[in-house]
């Protein structure tokens, strides 16, 4: 398993907690064959499933195709959605050997797709050399890597990222998230049926004027109020390789809120 990877699970472990299905996204000692076919059962149902489909000439006959296509799939029990929560904290690899630090810093982030674009451009449009960013709903962050002499320098770069930008970031950040949104439904079906997916999850629609509506409807005074909020949550850390200079939670959290 690569660095980068074990430092995105124990990531997620600190954000989430190590025992929660969120805080271990990539592994789990406990899938033995039962609980995996339990959760195919309860998951892979049509139940609460969502169909996206590109190129329908007649709408109609799709569903008729549909229908009778599906009409013995398992329906599966209703069941209600269980919640992550965030916490914040840490989360330390030690591997002294490697000779180089990855480090990732991350914050309770907006639960809209738009918003959490917006302000990931926003922090990769000021951010220095060296850190990159990402950001999924409901987590936003950034991470960087250097080798051992370097390593108490990425905190310092990585919580000076995450600031609040000014009004001309904001909108150049919303030109560059509405950008590649719609961008991407030139992608091909794939990407498109991903976006129609995505929207309907999130909004209960899709339509190319409503993701570009989306964008246009934030303003300066959202994003200033998601960086305040993001400041005001327990930071999660993580930290993998040579990290015996990189500075612990309890440091990097006093930066912020």
């Amino acid at each position: 398993m690569s660095s980068k990877v074990v430092l995105t699970e124990q990531l997620y472990a600190a954000a989430y907690g190590a025992q929660t299905p969120m805080g271990r996204p990539f592994y789990s000692t406990g899938a033995s064959f039962a609980t995996v076919k339990s959760f195919r059962e309860r998951a892979y149902g049509l139940n609460g499933a969502i169909l996206a489909a590109t190129g329908i000439s007649d709408h109609e006959a799709f569903v008729r195709a549909v229908e009778h296509g599906f009409s013995e799939s398992t329906v599966g029990e209703a069941a209600e959605k269980a919640a992550s929560a965030y916490m914040g904290g840490e989360a330390r690899v030690a591997a002294p050997s490697t000779g180089y630090a990855y480090v990732a810093l991350a914050f309770e982030g907006p639960s809209t797709g738009a918003l959490s674009s917006v302000l990931k451009h926003c922090i990769n449009l000021t951010a220095g050399e060296g850190v990159s960013t990402f950001g999924t709903a409901g987590l936003i962050g950034v991470y960087g890597g250097a080798d051992s002499a370097g390593a108490s320098g990425i905190a310092d770069a990585l919580c000076a990222a995450v600031s609040a930008p000014s009004a001309a970031i904001v909108e150049r950040a919303k030109s560059l998230a509405k950008a590649e949104a719609l961008f991407t439904l030139d992608g091909g079906s794939q990407s498109l049926a991903d976006a129609m997916t995505k929207s309907v999850l999130e909004t209960g629609t899709f339509s190319v004027e409503g993701i570009a509506a989306s964008y246009d409807s934030i303003t300066a005074k959202d994003v200033g109020a998601a960086f305040s909020a993001m400041a005001k949550s327990n930071p999660a850390m993580a930290a993998v390789g040579d990290i015996a200079s990189v500075p612990y939670h309890a440091s990097v959290a006093s930066r912020f809120g």
